[in-house]
Order: structure tokens, then C-alpha cells, then sequence
């Protein structure tokens, strides 16, 4: 009630300064207003007393006077009708003005309502943060199976596939069908039914490898199975796929793709300042090259605005993946360690693609797709160089170094 009382109220008092603006933009509504009319009249009068004054001091002829006293006069009775017009007629504007006025507030009390019952949710309560928070927790915990939600879904439109490398999917359906044991085989279906956009294979496939690896998985197992649900569900965080996030964390608490998807996750759930909270540390840690930066450069303004934080996102660096960053994934897994790697290096190329960089950045980014044993990119990238440098020897010697040691002509 309290809400609908203050919004009867304000559309009132904005109905009253609009009818009032109506009323007394009409000219010489008030009483102490003078028309135009009325103004001009009494000028006109002014100019008969001048007449008689210069005729008697000699500066007028008779007959220039007379011929003045008549256009004057003309221009009296014109001004004295225009004034008797609006004496009678006074009325009716006046009421018209009323009229219009009354029918702009009923304009505005009605749209307005109108509006609030479309866009707006009568009748919803206030509620308090800890009520928010438990709606937030219901949420969560009653949220959509991944079944259920990717059953909702509509029905996406796939990709074209080159015809031979569907041929040779169907061989490694029917290899890994036949071979339900060949760890090698379900990754290679994992990583190619992904390529394919079949996340729902992909995902079903990646189970079959953290079975077969069993204590072995590793955290980025169980992240790359979170990361394939997650985008067969358009970018829903279902319970599986947090249970996946989970053990990721079990595994390696300084996951960053694992921290970023359950921040998403919350902020699904209701609690963008949980998510605020997490994706700040991830940015604020970096790399800027991760893949995770991007997406939450994009949107922690916002969060920060619902967690009722100021925040001055740090500028984003240009550097790419380092000698010692690569090194630093020694301890991963061969394919874990190329997928880390390969992420770094395409937010890399991008940013360089997108916003220039540094002789040293393209050097870095020649150079790590040497390491990759990615030549032909390399080669991309070091002629690119050639026309965006062409006019810096300097510059392009540094960059040459690091293609000659990617083993480029």
C-alpha cells in the first residue's frame, strides 16, 4: 500500500506542475499580465499626445498631423477589438486549458499504471538482504539438472562439416565403441566432438576419460568436463557440472576456470556480490592472457554495482604468456599443459589483432607458437609483422630474432 500511495502522490504532483505550465503559458492568464493588445494601445495614445505636443511647438504641419492622427487612430480601434476578442473569448481558453490539462494527468496516472502492470511486478513484497540471500540459496540448490535444462533448449542449427573429417568421426565412434577401454581414443573423441559442437558427446566422452584415469584425473579433467556441460547448456551451470567444479578445486583451489564458472554460477543463482568477489581476485591475479579475463572484464562493472562496491578495474595488460609461465605448467599433464598453453597464446593474438602491441608481444606471441610447434601460425604472424613494422628496422630485428628461433625462413 505504502508503495502505491507514493506513486499516486508523485504522479499528482507531476500532473499539477504540467496543468500549471498549461495555464500560465497562456498570455495574460494572470491578473497582472498585460496583453500584447492592451500593451499596444496604450502606445498608440503615447503616439496622439506626441502629435498634438510637435504640432503645437511647430515641428508638425497640419497636414502631417492630420495624416498621423488617422493611421494612428486606425491602429487604436484594431488594438481595442483585439482587446474585446480576448475579454470574451477568455473564458472558454481558459477552460480549454483546464480540460486539456486535466486530460494530460488522466494521461499520465493511466500510461503510467498501464507501464508498471506490463513491465513492472505488483504486489511483490520488499525484502530484506537475508531474504534475499535465502531466495538466492532456494535457487541454487533447486536449480535445473542438466538434462532438464538442455531438454528446454532449443534445437541449434550445426556447423558444416568438411566430409572427410566426418568420415573419419564416424571411424572413431566405431574404434572407441569397439574399444570402450582406450584412454587415447576417448580423448581424441572428447577433443573432436568439441571442434564439432556436439558438447553433449564431447561431455559424455570426457566422463569416459576421468573414469579410465580414475585417482590420475586431474583438475583440468574435471574443468575441461564442466566446460564441455556448460556450453551444451549455452552457458548454464547445472548441479553436474558444478559437482565437476568441485573436484576440480579438490585438486587445485588456484583454478582459475574453475573459480570463474562457479562465479558465474552464482551470479545465476542470485548472488552477483559472491561473484563480484571471486571474479575480482581472478582479475586481479591475472595473467591478462587468460581465457577467463575477457569475460569478466566485460561485465565486472556491473557486479560491482550490485555488490554495492566503487571498483577501478585495473588496466589491462598486453604481455602474453612468458618463458616462466610456460615453465610454470610443467607439472600438468602433456594435453593439460597444451590447452593452457594455447589459451594464453590466442587471448595473445587477439589482443594484438584487436589493439596493436609491442615489439617484444609479437616477438613473444612467434615464439610461443614456436613452442607449440604451431609454425604455420607463426609464419602469420611474423609476416604481419613485416607490413605493421616496415618502417621500424629496429622493431623488426627483434621481431626477425624470435621468428628465426621459431625456426621460420
Amino acid at each position: 500500500m505504502p508503495f502505491w500511495m507514493t506513486a499516486i502522490g508523485l504522479t499528482l504532483i507531476t500532473g499539477i506542475f504540467i496543468a500549471r505550465a498549461m495555464l500560465l503559458g497562456r498570455t495574460g492568464t494572470n491578473e497582472t499580465d498585460v496583453s500584447p493588445a492592451a500593451y499596444d494601445l496604450q502606445v498608440y495614445r503615447d503616439q496622439l499626445t506626441e502629435v498634438e505636443r510637435d504640432l503645437a511647438r511647430g515641428v508638425l504641419s497640419e497636414e502631417d498631423a492630420e495624416r498621423v492622427r488617422t493611421e494612428v487612430s486606425r491602429r487604436i480601434l484594431a488594438a481595442d477589438a483585439q482587446i474585446q476578442k480576448e475579454a470574451t473569448g477568455s473564458g472558454g481558453s481558459k477552460r480549454s486549458a483546464m480540460l486539456a490539462a486535466g486530460i494530460s494527468i488522466l494521461v499520465i496516472a493511466l500510461g503510467s499504471a498501464a507501464l508498471y502492470q506490463s513491465l513492472g511486478n505488483p504486489g511483490y513484497p520488499d525484502l530484506a538482504l537475508i531474504d534475499r540471500k535465502t531466495d538466492a540459496q532456494d535457487n541454487l540448490e533447486n536449480r535445473l539438472s542438466q538434462q532438464e535444462f538442455e531438454a528446454q533448449l532449443p534445437k541449434l542449427t550445426p556447423p558444416e562439416i568438411d566430409p572427410d573429417f566426418a568420415a573419419l568421426m564416424e571411424q572413431l565412434r566405431a574404434t572407441v565403441a569397439e574399444r570402450p577401454n582406450d584412454l587415447r581414443g576417448f580423448e581424441l573423441l572428447t577433443r573432436n566432438e568439441a571442434i564439432m559442437t556436439n558438447y553433449k558427446a564431447a561431455y559424455a566422452a570426457q566422463r569416459r576419460v576421468i573414469e579410465l584415469k580414475g585417482d590420475a584425473a586431474s583438475s583440468f579433467d574435471y574443468v575441461q568436463l564442466a566446460d564441455l556441460m556448460i556450453r551444451a547448456a549455452q552457458l548454464y551451470v547445472s548441479p553436474e557440472a558444478e559437482e565437476a567444479l568441485r573436484k576440480a578445486l579438490e585438486l587445485d583451489p588456484e583454478s582459475g576456470f574453475a573459480r570463474y564458472y562457479l562465479g558465474l554460477m552464482l551470479s545465476q543463482s542470485g548472488r552477483p556480490d559472491m561473484t563480484f568477489r571471486i571474479w575480482r581476485d581472478l582479475l586481479e591475479k591475472g595473467p591478462e592472457g587468460a581465457p577467463w579475463v575477457a569475460p569478466i572484464r566485460a561485465r565486472i562493472d556491473d557486479l560491482a554495482w550490485f555488490a554495492g562496491v566503487t571498483y577501478a578495474a585495473p588496466a589491462p595488460s598486453l604481455n602474453g604468456p612468458s618463458a616462466e609461465e610456460i615453465e610454470a605448467a610443467e607439472d600438468l599433464s602433456a594435453e593439460d599443459r597444451r590447452a593452457m598453453i594455447e589459451s594464453m597464446v590466442s587471448g595473445l593474438a587477439e589482443r594484438l589483432g584487436t589493439q596493436g602491441g609491442t615489439p617484444d608481444e609479437w616477438a613473444r606471441l612467434i615464439g610461443a607458437y614456436g613452442v607449440l610447434g604451431q609454425t604455420d601460425r607463426a609464419q602469420v604472424i611474423w609476416n604481419e609483422a613485416k607490413t605493421v613494422f616496415a618502417e621500424k628496422p629496429d622493431a623488426l630485428a627483434t621481431i626477425e630474432q624470435a621468428a628465426r628461433g621459431a625456426g621460420l625462413d
